[in-house]
């Protein structure tokens, strides 16, 4: 119905194609040119390919296309691309690529700012919040660059957010796992609002989903004017037998459920890394103690 190039994106297929074959050649085939640099491990090519396949799926397969007919599917995508796929690409990239990435001095200004747990979780959610809110979600949805920019701006404040949690690199451990438990916590906390505007909502908020002109304009920028004026579609309701109140509902509970799910995982690894490092510190403690207590 909508034609190979808008249900495929070949384009931007070829884009992450291009990215990851230039990943690997830079990580594995060029890294000697670096004292400090390590084999890129198995682990860690898997799960960078993971994440540009992730980033494929949600941004340039028909799961796109079925973001701008249903809100649920919409809120699937956001999901993924602010809370799975960033916390994958962080640990898949190598400690010894984000020093040198760090060592550009913009780059290193930016992180070590936006990084600061408190600001952190206060531009992330807030950016996060403020692209739901009714007006600002239509106008990015009708604006090809607006909606490109706004994604890619929420997926590198992800990363930020991500980064206190999940870095390995030892000079930015910024927080142990007590601290930790509490940022997940907070993040937890912070993102409620914006789900729960969502789930509460007697009313369909979005007029990119619930007005035919403003549905009909967001149409024709994913899949074409031309495509998309020869199908004669008045609406989105023809792709759904729920109603748009009901549709809008499930996405807010959706994004909720995964939130809550992925942050239960992260919880569950922080804790056991936690108390494994406890652990290690009583038995090194143990061990320092014997000598004196054989004396």
């Amino acid at each position: 119905m909508f034609g190979f190039k808008a249900l495929w994106s070949p384009y931007f297929l070829l884009t992450l194609t291009i990215i990851t074959v230039l990943f690997y050649l830079f990580t594995i085939k060029f890294r000697n040119i670096f004292s400090d640099s390590e084999p890129l491990t198995k682990k860690q090519g898997i799960l960078f390919f993971i994440s540009m396949v992730l980033i494929y799926v949600i941004k340039g397969s028909p799961l796109d296309v079925m973001a701008h007919l249903m809100f649920y599917v919409h809120m699937i995508q956001m999901a993924t691309l602010v809370l799975v796929i960033p916390p994958i690409f962080i640990i898949s990239v190598p400690v010894w690529v984000w020093r040198r990435l760090l060592s550009i001095n913009l780059i290193k200004y930016l992180f070590t700012f936006f990084t600061k747990p408190l600001i952190a979780l206060i531009v992330f959610n807030g950016l996060f919040s403020f692209y739901h809110i009714p007006m600002i979600f239509d106008l990015v949805m009708q604006n090809i660059w607006l909606h490109a920019g706004y994604s890619i701006v929420l997926f590198i404040v992800a990363i930020f957010m991500w980064w206190p949690l999940i870095n390995q690199l030892p000079e930015h451990q910024t927080l142990n796992g007590l601290k930790k438990v509490g940022y997940l916590f907070a993040d937890g906390i912070l993102i409620t609002p914006a789900c729960a505007l969502i789930i509460f909502a007697d009313t369909s908020l979005y007029a990119t989903y619930s007005d035919p002109a403003v549905w009909g304009k967001v149409m024709a920028l994913c899949v074409g004017p031309a495509t998309f004026n020869n199908l004669n579609l008045s609406g989105p309701e023809l792709f759904s037998s729920m109603s748009l109140v009901h549709d809008q509902q499930l996405g807010g509970v959706l994004m909720k459920v995964m939130q809550e799910i992925i942050y239960g995982v992260i919880l569950a690894h922080v804790f056991f890394e936690w108390f494994r490092k406890d652990q290690e510190e009583t038995n090194q403690q143990s061990e320092d103690l014997n000598p004196s207590l054989i004396k």
